[in-house]
C-alpha cells in the first residue's frame, strides 16, 4: 500500500505540473500574440503560433481531463511546444532569432512533464536547433519582426522566457523541493520511530528469556534428579546465548546486523564460567574477521557453537585440568556471504563411530540440525587430540530481500 500511494502521488504531481503548464503557457501565448498583432503589427507565422499553440494546448487538457491518459497528454504538449517555438524561430531571425533561448526552458518542460521519454525530446530539440543553423547558414530565413520593431520584440522574448522559467517552473521546482522535504522529513521520523519499537522489542524479548532462565534455574535447585539438573543447566546456556543476541541488538547502533566477534567473545566467556564448578582452566582462541550477521543467521550459529564448546567442557575436560579451544572463522572465497567455521579443542575427545545419528546426546542432534537450518553443514574434523567441528554456513539475511544492513 504504501508504494501504491507513493506511485499516485507522483501522478498526481505530474498531473497537476501538466495542467498548471497548459494554462500558464495558454494564457501567456495567447497575450504574446495579442501584443504582436496590436502592438507589433506582425500579423504573419509568428502571431498566428502563439494563438493557434494557446488553442491546441487547452484542447490537450481538455482531452487529458476526459480520456485521463497523462502519458500522451505530457507528450502532446511537449510536441506542440517544440513545434511552436521551432516555427517562431525560423520566422523571427533563425539562429540569430532572441527566442531560440525558449528552447532551453522547452528542454526543462519537456522532462517535467515528459520524463519518461526525456532523452529522445532533448535528441529532438538538438536536431531543431540544428536544423534551424542549416537553414539559417543557406539564408532560407524569412524576418518577419522589422528592424524597429527588434529591440521591443526581444524584449518581450526576455520577459517570456523569465515568466517560463521563473512563475511556471520556478514555482513548481520550489513546490516539490518544499514536498520533498516534508516527505523526507516523515520517512525519518517514521524510521526513527521504528527504531526505537524494534530496540525495545529486543530489550523485552531479552528480559523474558533471562526471565525464563531464572525459573530453570529455579527448578533445577528444587529438585534433585541429575537429569532433570542438567536437562535445565543446558536449556539455560541455549536461552542464554539468544538473550546476549537481542542485548547486543537494542544496544549496538546497528538493529538489523550483530558484530559476531564481540559476541562470540561474550558467549565463549559465560559458557567457561558457567563451567567453574570443574575447577578447569580453558583458554579460548577466537580468531576471525570483523563479520557483521543476519539475525536469522546469529541465532542459530550461537546455539551450535554453544553446543559445541558446552560438548568440549562437559565431556572433553576432566576436572581440574587445563586445555584450549579454537575458533577459527573465515568467509569462503569461492561462494558470496557463505562462511567456514572451525571449532576444535585439545581435550579427551570421543569415538570417531559416536555421531549425531548414533547417540542419544540432544547436543549433536540439535548441531547437525542447526547446520541444515544456516543452508550447511556441520562434520566432524579428524584430530590426533581432542574434538574438532567444520561448519560452513551461509548469511541468510544478505538473501532476504528488503533488508540491509
Amino acid at each position: 500500500m504504501p508504494k501504491m500511494n507513493v506511485i499516485q502521488s507522483r501522478l498526481d504531481n505530474q498531473s497537476r505540473l501538466l495542467i498548471n503548464f497548459a494554462y500558464s503557457s495558454s494564457a501567456l501565448s495567447f497575450l504574446v500574440g495579442l501584443f504582436l498583432i496590436f502592438v507589433l503589427k506582425i500579423t504573419g507565422y509568428i502571431s498566428g503560433v502563439f494563438l493557434l499553440y494557446a488553442i491546441l494546448a487547452l484542447t490537450n487538457i481538455l482531452l487529458y481531463k476526459i480520456h485521463h491518459k497523462l502519458l500522451i497528454a505530457s507528450l502532446i504538449s511537449s510536441i506542440l511546444s517544440l513545434i511552436g517555438v521551432t516555427i517562431v524561430t525560423i520566422f523571427s531571425g533563425g539562429i540569430n532569432s532572441p527566442f531560440i533561448f525558449v528552447f532551453s526552458i522547452i528542454i526543462l518542460g519537456g522532462y517535467m512533464t515528459a520524463h519518461v521519454v526525456g532523452n529522445i525530446f532533448l535528441t529532438a530539440v538538438l536536431l531543431a536547433i540544428f536544423g534551424i543553423y542549416n537553414i539559417s547558414e543557406h539564408g532560407f530565413i524569412i524576418n518577419e519582426i522589422p528592424e524597429d520593431k527588434q529591440a521591443l520584440f526581444s524584449l518581450m522574448c526576455i520577459i517570456f522566457c523569465s515568466y517560463l522559467l521563473f512563475v511556471v517552473f520556478g514555482k513548481h521546482l520550489l513546490l516539490a523541493h518544499e514536498n520533498l522535504q516534508v516527505s523526507k522529513s516523515k520517512i525519518e521520523a517514521g524510521i526513527a520511530e521504528k527504531e526505537v519499537l524494534l530496540r525495545t522489542v529486543h530489550h523485552r524479548v531479552k528480559n523474558n528469556l533471562q526471565t525464563v532462565s531464572s525459573l530453570l534455574s529455579l527448578q533445577s535447585k528444587n529438585t534433585d534428579n541429575i537429569k532433570i539438573k542438567e536437562l535445565a543447566n543446558s536449556s539455560q546456556l541455549r536461552i542464554n546465548s539468544m538473550a546476549m543476541i537481542h542485548e547486543m541488538l537494542y544496544m549496538q547502533n546497528n538493529i538489523s546486523k550483530i558484530a559476531f566477534k564481540p559476541y562470540l567473545h561474550e558467549l565463549t566467556d559465560f559458557l567457561v564460567k558457567s563451567a567453574n564448578s570443574k575447577n578447569l582452566d580453558i583458554r579460548v582462541n577466537i580468531n576471525m574477521p570483523e563479520v557483521n550477521l543476519g539475525l536469522d543467521t546469529t541465532i542459530p550459529l550461537g546455539l551450535l557453537i554453544n553446543e559445541a564448546v558446552t560438548n568440549s567442557l562437559k565431556y572433553g575436560f576432566p576436572e581440574n585440568t587445563t586445555g584450549q579451544i579454537d575458533i577459527l572463522l573465515k568467509e569462503n572465497t569461492e561462494e558470496s556471504h557463505s562462511y567456514c567455521l572451525d571449532i576444535t579443542d585439545n581435550g579427551i575427545g570421543f569415538p570417531e563411530e559416536i555421531n549425531h545419528k548414533t547417540t542419544t546426546s540432544l547436543g549433536l542432534k540439535l548441531m547437525h540440525n542447526l547446520g541444515r537450518q544456516l543452508r550447511g553443514s556441520v562434520t566432524r574434523i579428524k584430530t590426533e587430540k581432542g574434538t574438532g567441528y567444520h561448519i560452513t554456513f551461509k548469511d541468510k539475511e544478505r538473501h532476504l530481500p528488503g533488508l540491509n544492513g
